[in-house]
């Protein structure tokens, strides 16, 4: 007769077992993007600009989700969807995110199409399928080996975090008056403040500049 125990797996053999399948999906998802990461160096070199393969993209969107703890996905967003914070949060987006994802989170940026892998489409499915806790997360962790840094580590960062989920979800109904308003709070360079402030002397009255033109070359 067999033993009444016979079939049965204890939890601690479950564990174990469960463990060993996580760490063969890593091996198997870090050796595919050995991979294919060897591929593209031979095809495109070390070229930042570069597109990234179908199956380049689809290991990174895996080693993303495994990165992100369990528990992550769980978490709720405390911050309450108001008019306010929603505004607050786009503003801030203008400032602190825009320059790589774009103010719309196209990623159609100088910066985000200098950078490889390029920031994803926040208005995509691929972010929108995410829980608001995971978009969380990777705010404020940030994801090795891309451009995305960790904008996390206290409470006030935390807060702000919480509001920019409300915004990414926002996103794919931006209007064209609100991203108006976000290219006024984008980051401004020298040339920028300077031809604003020949503006606000020009409205008060003041002279017009006159831009120096480059000599030109006589033959």
């Amino acid at each position: 007769m067999g033993s009444r125990f016979d079939g049965l797996v204890w939890p601690a053999q479950q564990q174990a077992m469960t463990r060993g399948k996580t760490i063969v999906l890593l091996i198997i998802v870090v050796i595919g993007l050995l991979v294919v990461a060897a591929v593209s160096i031979l095809h495109d070199g070390l070229s930042a600009r570069a597109k990234p393969t179908g199956l380049e993209a689809m290991l990174a969107r895996n080693a993303r989700a495994m990165a992100i703890p369990a528990g992550a996905g769980k978490m709720q967003n405390p911050i309450p969807a108001s008019p306010e914070i929603l505004r607050d949060a786009r503003l801030h987006f203008a400032d602190h995110c825009a320059i790589c994802h774009a103010n719309d989170g196209s990623g159609d940026s100088m910066m985000g199409n200098g950078l490889y892998p390029k920031p994803p489409d926040l208005r995509a499915f691929d972010t929108q399928k995410l829980s608001d806790g995971e978009i969380f997360w990777i705010i404020e962790n940030g994801v090795r080996f891309t451009g995305m840094p960790s904008f996390g580590g206290t409470h006030d960062s935390q807060q702000d975090s919480w509001k920019l989920v409300r915004f990414i979800r926002h996103l794919p109904q931006l209007t064209p008056e609100e991203r108006m308003e976000m290219e006024r709070n984008n980051p401004k360079g020298p040339e920028d403040r300077a031809e604003e402030q020949e503006e606000e002397e020009f409205l008060k009255g003041g002279p017009v500049q006159q831009k120096n033109e480059p000599p030109h070359h006589h033959h």
